[in-house]
């Protein structure tokens, strides 16, 4: 009978090692502008919490929304004790979020998610199976079609996958989202990588571990407008290209190369021609239109590396990735 007790004590008793819950799942939510989202977001996941036969705490990071989105993150949070926030003094951006997400997690297992309903919080009880069954350390999700979506937008998605993975050593998947679910092991990874200038999907492929990719078909917004225009996405890859390949300088300094040796071989065929035929040096159309090229070539490859040095200029700063306004956990730091 003791031994009983005892037995079923210890099965039901949530153990913190380390600052994590080992019977819990963290849900983490980034928002901005988010108001007419949100109350179908927290219905469809809780709906989905509750079966799973696991303690959960919904994280919503509120990312300096101009609309009611803290208010109803606070309402939430009045009405559930499961539900905790953190809003930012400003826009910091859907990376740092993320990262903030991740620094106050508590669960044994973390998932990140929008909170548009374009990933579905259905896939959950699935990801949770393959974690704690199939031996896996993460599992991430990707769309198997682009439904919806412009065709221009998904082209240029398709392709940067592609080259993202030729030029780097960061492994991202075509179609992949941010949406998936590790254990706290690999999150606490992701946040010892403070870097200042963050590309997660490039340091979720990086870091490597063991994934699985969770394949779904695409869902469309279920309220309020995205926020991630065509011009945002491009800034968002090139930004990525820098972050995780060196091979935009090597193209700079190929170019240095070649351009050298061009001019090299240029200087002699008009020196010779001078000598054999008396032939006068071409007009100025040539001229001009030679140090045009070089010119524009020349900048080009500036603006390469200043892309790089740019970087490098951020990261020495050490500025904090966010700063909390407010929020309802206790023990989390203001400026990270």
């Amino acid at each position: 009978m003791v031994f009983y007790f005892y037995k079923t004590f210890y099965q039901n008793l949530h153990v913190l090692q380390g600052g994590f819950d080992l019977k819990k799942l963290t849900l983490i939510v980034p928002c901005f502008n988010e108001q007419e989202a949100l109350p179908f977001f927290y219905k469809e996941a809780i709906s989905v919490l509750k079966n799973l036969n696991y303690e959960y705490e919904l994280l919503f990071i509120n990312d300096g929304s101009k609309d009611n989105t803290l208010n109803i993150l606070k309402d939430f949070a009045d009405r559930d004790a499961c539900v905790k926030y953190i809003s930012f003094s400003r826009n910091f951006g859907k990376e740092s979020a993320m990262y903030a997400g991740f620094c106050n997690a508590h669960g044994k297992y973390i998932a990140v998610m929008d909170a548009d309903l374009q990933d579905p919080p259905a896939l959950l009880p699935e990801m949770l199976r393959l974690i704690k069954e199939d031996g896996y350390d993460s599992v991430a999700t990707r769309r198997i079609s682009r439904k919806g979506e412009p065709a221009i937008k998904s082209f240029f998605a398709r392709q940067f996958y592609k080259l993202i993975n030729r030029i780097s050593d960061a492994n991202i998947v075509d179609g992949a989202r941010d949406f998936r679910l590790m254990k706290k092991e690999m999150v606490d990874v992701i946040v010892s990588m403070s870097e200042y200038n963050r590309f997660s999907k490039g340091i979720f492929g990086w870091i490597g571990f063991k994934t699985y990719w969770l394949p779904f078909e695409n869902h469309e917004r279920i309220a309020g407008e995205t926020k991630w225009s065509f011009w945002k996405l491009f800034k968002y890859a090139i930004e990525g290209i820098i972050n995780f390949s060196n091979v935009p300088l090597n193209i700079a300094s190929w170019f240095g190369i070649f351009m050298t040796v061009i001019d090299f071989f240029a200087i002699i065929f008009i020196v010779l021609r001078k000598l054999i035929f008396g032939d006068p040096v071409a007009g100025w159309a040539s001229t001009a239109c030679i140090i045009t090229l070089i010119g524009g070539i020349q900048l080009f490859c500036m603006g390469i590396m200043g892309q790089y040095i740019s970087k490098t200029y951020s990261e020495v700063k050490n500025r904090p990735h966010y700063i909390v306004s407010e929020s309802s956990l206790d023990d989390i730091e203001k400026i990270k």
